[in-house]
């Protein structure tokens, strides 16, 4: 498995658990966290990952 598609792989599970975590965990109550807050910030990482991962697959292929 190349870089590139172990970031994109990477990128689009971290992008699916946030968004079930904004999604699904809105009313759960937690001391710390909010786990919706948490959910907003794997997605923006995921979102970065994955898009990292097709740069660097567009690139490879170029």
């Amino acid at each position: 498995m190349s870089r590139a598609s172990k970031n994109l792989l990477e990128g689009v599970v971290t992008l699916l658990v946030g968004l079930a975590l904004w999604l699904f965990t809105g009313d759960v109550e937690v001391p710390v966290v909010t786990p919706a807050k948490v959910g907003v910030v794997l997605m923006c990482v995921g979102g970065a990952q994955t898009a990292w991962g097709l740069y660097g697959a567009a690139r490879r292929s170029a």
